[in-house]
């Protein structure tokens, strides 16, 4: 995969070695609010989501690291899921003390460009909860309209949110 570069960001794969850095949001519970994974208890187990990451010529997740201070500040991807209708959808997290600045919008939309650079990607969607509002800001930002309503769980089965798709056609 490749390293990308946006005004203020380095997008770059993730790998096993950043399990600590990526402990700072997967362990934040504001973080994971809203998160479909469940809260992460303690840095090493970060490790076996991290060996899963990229697994899939079609799933391309990218770490954000702020140009300025090389900090490792979130994450992001495009991902195809042939079980849902051969849909690609958007996700991504970030620090808490990252928040309101831009930085996924940035991020997801210079991703986005780079998958369509190598995949026929018609349209892309994103699913966030209701409550959710910076994660609607984002989408909006990125270009993209309400499609339907929904609900997603937590992998754990905690948490059920009602929610919203968004989508957009290119």
């Amino acid at each position: 995969m490749a390293i990308l570069e946006t005004e203020r960001l380095i997008l770059r794969p993730l790998s096993v070695e950043d399990y600590q850095a990526c402990f700072k949001w997967c362990g934040d519970a504001r973080v994971n609010e809203y998160m479909i994974y469940p809260l992460y208890k303690n840095a090493e187990d970060v490790k076996e989501w991290l060996k899963t990451v990229n697994d899939d010529e079609r799933s391309m997740c990218f770490g954000y690291v702020l140009k300025e201070t090389g900090e490792l500040i979130g994450s992001g991807s495009v991902d195809f899921h042939e079980d849902e209708g051969n849909r690609w959808s958007i996700g991504y997290n970030l620090a808490y003390d990252a928040w309101g600045k831009g930085y996924a919008t940035e991020a997801i939309s210079k991703i986005i460009e780079y998958a369509r650079s190598r995949f026929d990607i018609k349209e892309i969607y994103g699913t966030f909860a209701v409550e959710n509002n910076g994660s609607r800001r984002v989408m909006e930002k990125l270009g993209m309209t309400f499609f339907e309503d929904c609900e997603y769980s937590k992998f754990d089965g905690s948490r059920t949110y009602k929610a919203k798709t968004y989508r957009k056609e290119f």
